[in-house]
């Protein structure tokens, strides 16, 4: 036996990079392995995003506090459409800052293949862990905008306006784990199809507006018409969006129906979104 023969032998590999073999292989625990890869990644999302900005760090806030004067101005004084009794600067932040998070965490990922093509095609890691990292960057956008919005409730609260804590409140964790969830898995079966179907990607923006009017942001689920409740019923979003208003300002129809029904979608789609994303990673550098 030579000597290289010896060496190889002995030889301990910290990690062993194969071809996937089977399509139920998602290999989670190479991405945790990558975790430092992760925070890394969520550093640069997060300091990149607005580091060339006059205003930088505060576009977190005024970009919640904007779109909820707009939707108070035309869809509170304009249209009149109720809000549960709520105030409606409330109202509309609420269901805002909810769903800037759901949105830019589909948006985010799915852009995953065609934004991170040349590094994807330099150096190996998981790639699900890009995916992940835009999640976390996104999940401190919405920490900063919660606190943000809590301060518009104390204000509302101070003034003696019928807000108010109620135990669902104490369901935030778990609304944010739906919303990301859902966030990540739509968006990278997204970003698996636009790979080869370039076009697809021009309706994530115009699909993601429209998902958002079917979703009670701008309206209570109590105001929708019987023959169009199924609508609200099928959308995983709605049982979130509702459930934080009834924690945080104690109303709105929660439920655990509703929020289980969330969370079997949110496997279901993330479980497809990742046997997808891992399927299309082998090639995909041939076609981006």
């Amino acid at each position: 036996m030579t000597q290289t023969q010896t060496t190889t032998e002995n030889e301990s590999w910290d990690l062993i990079i194969s071809p996937r073999k089977k399509w139920w292989d998602l290999q989670l625990r190479e991405v945790w392995h990558y975790r430092d890869l992760i925070a890394l990644f969520v550093r640069r999302d997060f300091v990149s995003r607005y580091k060339q900005t006059i205003l930088g760090p505060l576009w977190f806030i005024i970009q919640p506090l904007f779109t909820s004067l707009i939707n108070t101005v035309i869809f509170g004084q304009i249209a009149r459409l109720p809000t549960d009794g709520l105030p409606q600067m409330l109202f509309y932040m609420s269901g805002t800052v909810m769903w800037h998070y759901f949105s830019g965490c589909l948006n985010g990922t799915s852009t995953t293949f065609t934004s991170n093509a040349g590094i994807f095609g330099k150096v190996y890691f998981p790639r699900l862990v890009t995916p992940i990292s835009i999640v976390i960057s996104n999940l401190i956008s919405f920490a900063i905008q919660l606190v943000f919005f809590l301060g518009f409730f104390l204000y509302f609260y101070l003034r003696g306006s019928a807000v108010f804590f109620t135990t669902w409140a104490f369901t935030l964790p778990l609304l944010i784990l739906l919303m990301a969830g859902l966030g990540l898995g739509f968006g990278i079966i997204i970003s698996s199809l636009t790979t080869k179907y370039r076009d697809l990607s021009y309706l994530v923006g115009f699909g993601v507006g429209l998902w958002m009017y079917a979703t009670p942001v701008i309206y209570p689920v109590s105001t929708i018409p019987e023959r169009f409740r199924w609508l609200a019923d099928i959308n995983p979003i709605s049982p979130i969006i509702e459930t934080f208003r009834a924690g945080f300002l104690g109303a709105g129809q929660a439920s655990w129906l509703g929020l289980g029904y969330s969370f079997a979608f949110m496997l279901v789609v993330l479980f497809i979104g990742v046997v997808i994303f891992n399927r299309v990673e082998k090639t995909f550098i041939d076609t981006v």
